[in-house]
């Protein structure tokens, strides 16, 4: 029976615990479920394997000292090439680092869902990824092509944190933008998963305005709902709200100076996510 797994994101953090391996969807700074990410800051969660197409979910753990290892395939705010944090964090040596193809992530992923050790791929033969990673192997074709392929280890997760357009109150959850971002990937490859979205609407909304292919998350693969309108910020999550470039900006500059993140943390990330929505609005009202 379907039941009611609404949530507060303070709650979703209160089910994580402090080692874990953590999936966080979306893809660079677009859809990004940074209520959650903020939601965690907040918590002395710490020593977490970090699984993402990184953006500034990335960054901002980084900064916090909160990441021991990062799986990823890069760590980009798209129209900012190179995450400032991330960058700061490895040069500094701050956490390990497993650098893998994107499509490599993918079948990553998808060997986790399908609960198998690994996936064969060709990305990523003939490239600096498997000198980066001496750990990776690769296994020949039992077929009569005798193929070599690099056998990508499941990326298996404790616990996923994605963000989308809409959800119902069971689980189910919609996009409405370009791009899927893999996000029922990580539901699927975690033992818990968490959907932080724009609106929760009734369950038959979802299927109102758009075509079935928008049902990305299925109800059973999803243990909690959290209602977090602009909770993507400042990343994208069309058509709901475009990436906020204007605070993107002041957000790089912040990073870039460790004076000025002092006083970004104090004002920005210091209270709860009401206190972050309303810094923002005045953030906007001083820039008009």
């Amino acid at each position: 029976m379907s039941r009611d797994k609404t949530m507060t994101a303070d709650e979703v953090v209160g089910q994580l615990r402090s080692g874990m391996t953590i999936g966080i969807g979306g893809w660079g700074s677009r859809r990004k479920p940074m209520a959650l990410v903020r939601a965690l800051l907040r918590s002395d969660l710490t020593d977490l394997t970090v699984v993402s197409y990184g953006g500034p979910d990335v960054g901002l753990l980084a900064a916090a000292g909160r990441i021991r290892k990062l799986v990823a395939a890069f760590a980009t705010l798209d129209s900012v090439p190179l995450e400032p944090h991330f960058v700061a964090a490895r040069q500094r040596g701050a956490f390990e680092l497993v650098e893998l193809d994107e499509a490599m992530m993918m079948w990553g992923l998808t060997a986790a869902v399908h609960r198998l050790p690994f996936m064969p791929v060709r990305a990523g033969l003939a490239s600096d990824v498997m000198t980066v990673n001496p750990g990776l192997r690769t296994v020949t074709s039992p077929y009569g092509d005798r193929e070599e392929l690099v056998a990508v280890p499941a990326l298996r997760l404790d616990a996923a944190l994605v963000h989308l357009n809409r959800a119902d109150v069971h689980g189910n959850g919609q996009y409405l933008g370009p791009d899927p971002y893999f996000d029922d990937l990580f539901c699927e490859a975690a033992d818990s998963a968490y959907v932080s979205c724009e609106r929760i609407v009734e369950s038959s909304e979802l299927l109102k305005d758009a075509g079935p292919q928008t049902l990305l998350l299925k109800r059973a693969f999803v243990d909690g709902v959290v209602e977090a309108p602009r909770g993507a910020h400042f990343t994208s999550c069309v058509p709901d709200h475009d990436r906020d470039e204007a605070f993107q900006r002041h957000y790089v500059e912040a990073a870039r100076d460790p004076e000025k993140w002092r006083e970004f943390t104090a004002r920005f990330l210091s209270g709860d996510e009401d206190a972050y929505q309303a810094a923002v609005a005045a953030f906007h009202e001083e820039e008009a």
